[in-house]
């Protein structure tokens, strides 16, 4: 979106215009090293057998192959691979069985002031 070679506008106000940081024009994203990118391929393989482990399974389940890797690392590397645990998430805006709902008993005039 931003050109540098713009004749009418510099760079500094089309950066001010996007909302980004001119620093950030510069920025050259490092490629990913072979061994990162295999441990991409494990963590997807095993991903797809059973995708209810998050990080601390996962780098368990590395370990045990013999890679030695941190959870953290799993964790980044999951993260950019936009993988994440399946688990069941907590249901708090569900009513409860058997639960009687209260009405709200407080005047009119005592919720507004």
């Amino acid at each position: 979106m931003v050109e540098p070679q713009a004749p009418g506008i510099s760079l500094r106000r089309q950066c001010q215009l996007l909302g980004i940081s001119r620093s950030s024009m510069y920025y050259q994203r490092k490629a990913l090293r072979a061994y990162d990118l295999e441990l991409m391929r494990l963590i997807d393989a095993e991903h797809l057998r059973t995708p209810v482990y998050g990080s601390r399974r996962m780098s368990a389940y590395l370990n045990r192959l013999g890679h030695v890797v941190s959870r953290k690392r799993v964790q980044r590397l999951m993260r950019g691979m936009g993988l994440q645990a399946i688990y069941p998430k907590p249901c708090t805006s569900r009513l409860g069985t058997g639960h009687r709902i209260y009405p709200d008993l407080k005047p009119l005039n005592e919720i507004t002031s």
